[in-house]
């Protein structure tokens, strides 16, 4: 069984050959730059520049022979430039070690530390001394009087998401569908290619958390017209980009934090109301348009109140199933909605245990959950979220070794 049909019977609720695993093959279910060079380094592979593709969160394009030792079955589109050198630039991490960034990132040094500017010069993040990865520090809605979001184009290009996420690649449409076809004929891996599409985080963005909230409560119907002309723009790059890449890739992939660590950010009822219908016509964009394609939301904290009604609007996956937040544990999730929804993580919790336990304490924990999530198919390995700088190598080769080792009984 190749990768990508261990990951397409997975994604069908059905038993594989063995687990299927997805390290880096989206941006939250990779590992930091720092962490990658430790990891390499133990796993005795030769020294190189190591490529961030994702500058945000500094993390780190995880290449072939890791993946290969991890027995990894995913690879992200990022995978289409790793060879190209006209994409990469040189340049350094905190402590000094050599990189690579995407050379369409224009970053400067200021008194606050690194920074990347907008299109009025103003500071848009900043990576702070000492901070391993850059920080939102512009809020173009925020105290903003705007009612109708007429330059919803331009607010967006000013928030640091969508203007480092959503690379402006110097290529033809054709030139991008030929970077495409290349990459699914030289794997037999499942391609995951992120979209985004964000709502509720892009509001946030917007807004700035705190004023968020205030609208959504005292001003739906301003709320609501922003959400509007959110999902006319996300709509109109979606067609887009499954023109480009919908025929040579696995699963798209979409974003939302919609929980925290003791529960979800908004109710049910006000998702139900502001997103769950947007959600609903994104999603069945692509499944209309490649109906072979699955979909996948990324989610962080406490969601199990909405699953029902992420489900409801025709969610494959969800992803990265944070078992350490509350209502998350894993027997819940997979007796409520196993059959109803494939969990892709949950493998192995990264806020306490792959950075502070022992290795045979992140093996045993590591076993635990992959013996509730995989029986019966409809789950895919990832720890939960992003592996960060400083976790011990040993502690991350002591996991996948764990879900290399499991057998279906």
């Amino acid at each position: 069984m190749t990768s990508r049909e261990r990951v397409q019977k997975a994604l069908a609720h059905e038993k594989p050959d063995k687990i299927p695993i997805d390290f880096g093959g989206h941006h939250s279910s990779g590992i930091m730059a720092l962490a990658y060079r430790d990891l390499r380094k133990k796993l005795g592979l030769a020294e190189k520049p190591i490529l961030v593709y994702d500058f945000i969160q500094q993390l780190a394009l995880i290449e072939i022979d890791v993946l290969d030792f991890v027995q990894g079955d995913v690879v992200g589109l990022e995978h289409l430039f790793a060879e190209e050198d006209w994409y990469w630039k040189d340049w350094e991490l905190p402590d000094g070690t050599p990189c690579k960034i995407p050379a369409f990132i224009e970053v400067k040094r200021s008194e606050e530390g690194w920074v990347v500017l907008g299109d009025e010069g103003q500071p848009i993040c900043v990576q702070r001394p000492g901070c391993l990865y850059f920080e939102q520090c512009y809020f173009p809605l925020l105290d903003n009087p705007d009612e109708e979001f007429t330059r919803l184009g331009y607010y967006l290009n000013q928030i640091t998401w969508f203007r480092l996420g959503s690379p402006p690649f110097p290529l033809s449409v054709e030139e991008q569908k030929e970077y495409a076809r290349k990459l699914r004929a030289s794997t037999d891996r499942a391609i995951y290619a992120t979209f985004g599409g964000n709502l509720l985080e892009t509001a946030q963005f917007a807004f700035r958390m705190d004023q968020f909230f205030t609208e959504i409560a005292l001003h739906p119907l301003r709320m609501h017209r922003f959400l509007d002309r959110l999902v006319e723009h996300h709509l109109a790059n979606l067609e887009a980009f499954l023109d480009i890449y919908g025929p040579y890739v696995d699963i798209i992939g979409f974003g939302d934090d919609l929980g925290m660590q003791t529960g979800p950010q908004i109710s049910p009822a006000m998702y139900r109301e502001f997103f769950q219908p947007r959600h609903a016509l994104l999603w069945q964009t692509v499944k209309k348009k490649y109906p072979h394609l699955k979909v996948a939301l990324h989610t962080c904290g406490s969601i199990t109140r909405l699953l029902p009604l992420l489900i409801e609007a025709g969610l494959d996956i969800v992803q990265p199933v944070q078992i350490a937040a509350k209502e998350m544990e894993p027997e819940v999730l997979k007796r409520d909605f196993g059959k109803d929804i494939v969990f892709w993580g949950g493998g192995c919790d990264t806020q306490n245990v792959l950075p502070f336990g022992t290795p045979q304490e992140v093996r045993e924990h590591t076993r635990r959950n992959v013996a509730v999530f995989a029986p019966g198919g409809g789950y895919v390995f990832q720890q939960v979220h992003n592996i960060m700088a400083g976790v011990p190598p040993e502690n991350i080769i002591a996991m996948f070794e764990e879900v290399n080792a499991f057998s279906y009984r």
